[in-house]
């Protein structure tokens, strides 16, 4: 194990399962706005919501997204659920607002942050929206649930359209920047499990993973997350299948249990899994909840994180405590791995 790691080799360490000098401490889905607003209220010196000045106020480790998005402006939904189009001729119509190749900016961009975590200030991660995530966008949630038994072509029209963006973007990324991990959002499932069947992943999205994720290893070397919120364990096999390296958040309410993944998926990188319902609720009940994780934590490739944004019930009071524990269940006796027990 070398000493004094730098946040690059710390991830890559932990999510091999290799021993580190310490657990990254990291606030990976950042903070609600609200929360910062109560913050600043309550004496936050930080401005502007600077994600960059928020994470070393805290003591945080800061990690940098780059984001890759298909969808270039355009019509915006009549509401939280809607899409944008409904078929066919409204996606042929949409495409003057869809996959854009990066423009010089966002090179120079990605090229200052690889820099920077070059020089270890930051580690880089990369966004993109995932298979089920982005057709979903476009067509609203109902509508999209429909088309795969109503509209199959289009589903596989869009999601070979959005591999093709991505490959032609992670090319021209790879000459500048080398994210340590890409991040796909899917939020496949809800607390009672995945919304679409092992049929329908095998048949509209595991063709588009089985052509990206070779790519991104082979351009990047960055491992693959996937961001899915709810009850992820039914998904989890269908992701390893298609190269997925691990998933995120972990959410408690949704009642997902760690160590029955781990203990299932001895090789699964998880980030997340902090119960936020406990940050309010005083030291006892976030050490407790620490103590829930300490077997996972243990058993190595876990990164504890709030299991979503910190919500703004948390105080600035009830935060310091957080980011105290954390230190303490994050340290050099908790980076040696010994496996699932």
């Amino acid at each position: 194990m070398k000493d004094g790691m730098t946040h690059w080799e710390r991830f890559r360490a932990v999510m091999a399962g290799r021993p580190a000098d310490r657990l990254p401490r990291v606030e990976w889905a950042q903070w609600w706005n609200e929360t910062i607003d109560r913050w600043r209220q309550e004496g936050l010196p930080v401005k502007d919501n600077d994600l960059w000045a928020l994470s070393k106020y805290w003591g945080l480790d800061y990690y940098h997204k780059l984001r890759l998005c298909p969808l270039q402006g355009g019509p915006q939904p009549a509401h939280h659920g809607a899409g944008v189009l409904e078929d066919i001729d409204g996606y042929t119509a949409h495409l003057q607002y869809l996959y854009a190749d990066a423009a010089e900016d966002d090179l120079a961009d990605w090229a200052t942050w690889q820099r920077r975590q070059d020089q270890n200030e930051a580690l880089v991660w990369c966004e993109i929206d995932g298979f089920f995530w982005f057709p979903r966008t476009l067509l609203g949630i109902e509508n999209h649930l429909y088309a795969f038994y109503d509209q199959p072509d289009l589903i596989h029209r869009i999601n070979r359209d959005a591999t093709n963006y991505y490959l032609r973007a992670l090319e021209r990324m790879a000459d500048v920047a080398r994210p340590a991990y890409v991040h796909v959002l899917e939020d496949m499932s809800y607390n009672n499990g995945p919304m679409l069947s092992r049929e329908l992943f095998d048949q509209f999205l595991a063709p588009y993973y089985r052509r990206l994720i070779p790519a991104i290893k082979d351009m990047l070397g960055s491992l693959v997350f996937v961001d899915s919120d709810g009850r992820v364990e039914e998904v989890v096999p269908w992701l390893r299948d298609v190269g997925v390296d691990g998933v995120l958040p972990l959410e408690r309410h949704a009642g997902v249990d760690g160590m029955s993944m781990r203990r299932a998926h001895p090789e699964l990188g998880m980030i997340g899994h902090f119960d936020k319902m406990t940050m309010p609720l005083g030291e006892n009940a976030m050490r407790g909840e620490f103590e829930r994780l300490r077997p996972l934590i243990r058993s190595g490739r876990f990164i504890p994180s709030v299991d979503h944004q910190t919500p703004p019930g948390v105080s600035m009071a009830d935060y310091r405590v957080y980011r105290r524990l954390l230190d303490e269940y994050t340290g050099a006796s908790f980076a040696s791995p010994v496996g699932a027990v």
